[in-house]
């Protein structure tokens, strides 16, 4: 996928609901993802900003999500 024709996001609440994981645990394997890897920070008008995933992102987020259910066992 080319990661400059990005049309959408999906937030970090709703990655985790569609992926059936806590938005703890997202946020925890999220926090060191830089953009390249698929993740963005959106701001509205507070100061308060919220992870969310392009499509990429996300695929390398289910990564990550084996990788620590791996180690887990």
């Amino acid at each position: 996928m080319q990661l400059n024709k990005v049309h959408s996001v999906k937030t970090i609440e709703r990655v985790a609901a569609e992926l059936g994981e806590t938005v703890e645990l997202i946020f925890e394997l999220a926090i060191d993802m830089e953009t390249e890897d698929g993740v963005i920070w959106v701001y509205g008008l507070g100061d308060d900003g919220v992870i969310a995933f392009t499509p990429f992102g996300i695929e390398n987020l289910q990564e990550r999500i084996e990788m620590h259910q791996r180690r887990a066992h």
